[in-house]
């Protein structure tokens, strides 16, 4: 379930990266933790709040596949957020919809810059 950077860097272009930061974050307009904004190249951004109801518990199955909706058809996909800690959100809510090849970058964005990767500001 846990792909490395390594993984992560060979399959970019294999499949498809969900970023579950807040999307101010995903843009690079923000950035509070790490030193460089942004995401990873060819990420799309989902999240993690979407799939919660007001009451911080997971949103009904029905919400959930709308969320959802391009990310469930997707072999494998890979999901990172800032440190691997709120992906896990998405994971969990993916996974209670059936949808349990979902792999975590837990690295994630942090482990990402760190290693001087570019980054994505589009």
């Amino acid at each position: 379930m846990l792909v490395s950077f390594e993984e992560l860097k060979d399959q970019l272009t294999e499949t498809m990266v969900i970023d579950s930061r807040a999307p101010d974050r995903y843009r690079g307009e923000i950035e509070p933790l790490d030193h460089v904004a942004g995401h990873i190249p060819g990420a799309v951004n989902c999240f993690f709040e979407q799939a919660l109801s007001p009451d911080g518990r997971l949103r009904d199955a029905e919400d959930l596949k709308e969320l959802y909706a391009d990310i469930l058809p997707v072999k494998t996909p890979i999901l990172y957020c800032g440190s691997g800690v709120t992906a896990c959100v998405n994971v969990i809510a993916l996974h209670s919809l059936g949808k349990t090849d979902v792999r975590l970058y837990a690295g994630s964005y942090s482990d990402w810059v760190s290693r001087g990767e570019d980054v994505s500001r589009s």
